[in-house]
């Protein structure tokens, strides 16, 4: 995913930043097997193995010896005398002042906590963050960072191996403004080791121009007149889970080997065919702007900025069959020293005047309750939108991936890989 996040409107300079900024880094989504929880579950691509035992943190701390055999325990948390927290995130994912060279609800969250606080855009893509800090999240330490922000996915993959620790919930009475879609995820029943930062759809999004009357289903993609001017997203659970929507599968539950199958030969076919002219991560935006592609299966936040910085010539819908949802996910490393600080901080965000602030930036799917009435008094047309606030229709078309287990996530990531070739 090179989600995009941006704060409107850019001026011409700020956008050819962001998207150089992009153009030179992995698709933030290019290496994301699984879409959010923006309800009805959440999906799980743990293709590892378990932690290694291990205890205590780099930080010199003993861990408290509640852990699971052969998962590290939390360490000592030393929030009360060390007042700091450490937030690592993906790129253009918080609010920032571009004279002030700051993020102005970080700011305001140290001055009325007296937490001093470090953010930093380490994140490129979940797979390569957790291949740099897993060996030492295995063996219990210390990574830097006291919250981590991963998709469903991975954050199911560190939490079901013990790599993260709860959340200290006395500090965070704000957590019960989650949406109540996204209270409840598979990997996390009841919400003790995770809390959503945001989240996004992927659909259908076209040339408005080129593309007259719209797209209203995956099927529409395969029209001969778009022949060859067609591009789908790489991650899979993306596009061959709206495939298997329409072909009348759900995909928030368990479902035969032959319904994934299914949806993987008409992917095959439309490839084999030259219908689809690329399998691409949010590179397709620049595809879209070059009308190289003219309709695609695309995220609604990629969309959002793209229309916003290029112009009215694009849109953007939910398949009648139904869309999927990803969200990403604040989580608490197992060494980390400060969870309580870092409780605070994730507290602090879910005040919705503040989620507001960050929702009008980053123009993602807030998960906040009470933000959109917050919205109105920021920005009265954003309060409106229905890819920030949805809607219940929307909401009730959409699912997410069913959990996989990892022998059956590595066996479909392998077949769909051999289709594209690889």
């Amino acid at each position: 995913m090179s989600q995009s996040h941006r704060r409107p409107p850019l001026s011409p300079e700020a956008a050819q930043i962001v998207r150089a900024m992009q153009a030179g880094r992995l698709s933030r989504r290019s290496m994301l097997t699984g879409a959010g929880a923006l309800g009805m579950g959440a999906f799980l691509a743990a293709c590892s193995t378990s932690a290694p035992g291990a205890t205590g943190s780099a930080t010199g701390g003993a861990g408290t010896g509640t852990a699971p055999a052969g998962k590290p325990s939390p360490a000592v948390d030393t929030s009360d005398t060390d007042k700091v927290v450490n937030w690592a995130n993906w790129t253009l994912y918080l609010d920032f002042d571009d004279k002030s060279k700051t993020y102005p609800t970080l700011e305001a969250f140290q001055k009325k906590t007296g937490i001093k606080a470090t953010y930093s855009e380490d994140i490129e893509d979940n797979d390569s963050y957790y291949g740099k800090v897993q060996a030492q999240l295995k063996a219990g330490q210390d990574i830097g960072k006291d919250i981590i922000v991963l998709t469903d996915y991975m954050a199911a993959r560190v939490i079901r191996q013990g790599l993260v620790q709860p959340l200290v919930e006395s500090v965070m009475p704000n957590k019960t403004r989650i949406l109540p879609n996204l209270a409840e995820v598979s990997y996390d029943q009841g919400r003790k080791q995770s809390l959503t930062w945001q989240s996004g759809y992927a659909g259908l999004a076209w040339n408005k121009a080129k593309v007259p009357g719209g797209l209203k289903n995956v099927s529409d993609l395969w029209k001969p007149e778009l022949k060859g001017r067609v591009e789908v997203l790489s991650e899979w659970r993306d596009t061959l889970g709206l495939i298997m929507m329409e072909q009348g599968k759900r995909i928030d539950g368990k479902f035969a080997d032959a319904d994934f199958e299914n949806a993987l030969a008409v992917l095959e076919k439309q490839l084999n065919d030259g219908q689809i002219r690329q399998v691409k991560g949010n590179s397709y935006k620049e595809d879209l702007i070059s009308e190289d592609a003219l309709a695609v299966i695309g995220w609604s936040g990629d969309i959002f900025q793209l229309v916003a910085e290029n112009g009215d010539k694009w849109d953007f819908a939910i398949p009648e069959a139904g869309g999927t949802l990803w969200s990403d996910n604040m989580l608490i490393p197992v060494g980390s020293p400060h969870a309580k600080n870092a409780s605070t901080l994730m507290n602090y965000y879910y005040d919705p005047k503040v989620a507001a602030e960050v929702a009008a930036y980053v123009n993602y799917i807030c998960p906040v309750q009470g933000a959109q009435a917050e919205m109105e008094k920021l920005d009265a047309e954003l309060a409106k939108s229905k890819l920030i606030f949805p809607t219940a229709e929307d909401l009730s078309n959409v699912q997410v991936f069913y959990s996989l287990d990892p022998e059956t996530e590595t066996k479909y990531t392998e077949q769909f890989q051999k289709v594209l070739g690889n």
